[in-house]
C-alpha cells in the first residue's frame, strides 16, 4: 500500500524531467495525502501536467480509494477503463511506510537513486454531491521488493524511464507488456 508520498519538486522541475507542457503552478509539497491536490503526468499526444485528487471516490465507498492492485487492475470494474484508456504517472521524490517495529509503527521513507522517479497511476473524471466535475488518480501497487519486504508486503509500481512512454500511450493496449511494468521494482529501494 502506498498512502502517503512527497514531491519535493517545483513544477519547472517537473516540466524538464518529463518534456510536459504545463500551465500549473506548484512548488513542492513534503508529504502528500489522500485528497490532496499535485501534479501528475498525462498524454494527449504529449505530455501535459495537470493537477489531480489523489483518491478515485464512488458512492459506494466511505474513503477515496488511493491505491488499485496491478494483479486485478484489468478486471476490477472501478479500474478496467482507467487502466485501458487513461493512464498517468505520478511523480515522487520519495514514498512513506510504516514500520511494524516491537509493536510500534516507524514511518520509513523509501525512495530510489534517482531524485524524481515515477509511480504508475491511473486517472478518471469523477462528479462531487454539488454536481462538480474533477479528475482524481489512484497509484497502482504490486507485491514488495526483497528490499522492501522488511517494511511492507506491498509497494508502488516504479516505473523504469524507458516504461514511461509506454505507460503514457493510451493506444498501448498490450497487457503482457503492461503486466511486465506492474512487476515489482527490479533495483534496491532505499529506506530511512
Amino acid at each position: 500500500m502506498c498512502g502517503r508520498f512527497s514531491l519535493d519538486a517545483s513544477i519547472d522541475v517537473l516540466i524538464e524531467r518529463y518534456k510536459a507542457r504545463s500551465t500549473q503552478d506548484f512548488g513542492g509539497q513534503e508529504e502528500v495525502f489522500p485528497t490532496n491536490s499535485v501534479p501528475i503526468i498525462i498524454n494527449n499526444g504529449s505530455n501535459e501536467i495537470k493537477m489531480m485528487k489523489w483518491g478515485f471516490t464512488f458512492e459506494f465507498t466511505k474513503r477515496p480509494i488511493i491505491n488499485a492492485r496491478a494483479e486485478t487492475v484489468d478486471v476490477k470494474p472501478s479500474f478496467r477503463y482507467a487502466f485501458f484508456n487513461r493512464r498517468c504517472i505520478v511523480p515522487v521524490t520519495s514514498f512513506f511506510e510504516w514500520e511494524n517495529v516491537d509493536g510500534k509503527k516507524i514511518k520509513r521513507t523509501i525512495s530510489i537513486k534517482e531524485e524524481i522517479f515515477s509511480l504508475a497511476g491511473l486517472y478518471n473524471t469523477f462528479e462531487d454531491k454539488n454536481g462538480r466535475v474533477y479528475e482524481a488518480f489512484t497509484i497502482v501497487t504490486t507485491e514488495a521488493n526483497e528490499s522492501m519486504k522488511k517494511v511492507h508486503h506491498r509497494m508502488p509500481v516504479i516505473l523504469t524511464k524507458e516504461m514511461e512512454k509506454y505507460w503514457l500511450d493510451k493506444n498501448f493496449k498490450d497487457i503482457k507488456a503492461l503486466k511486465y511494468m506492474m512487476q515489482p521494482y527490479k533495483g534496491k529501494v532505499i529506506i530511512v
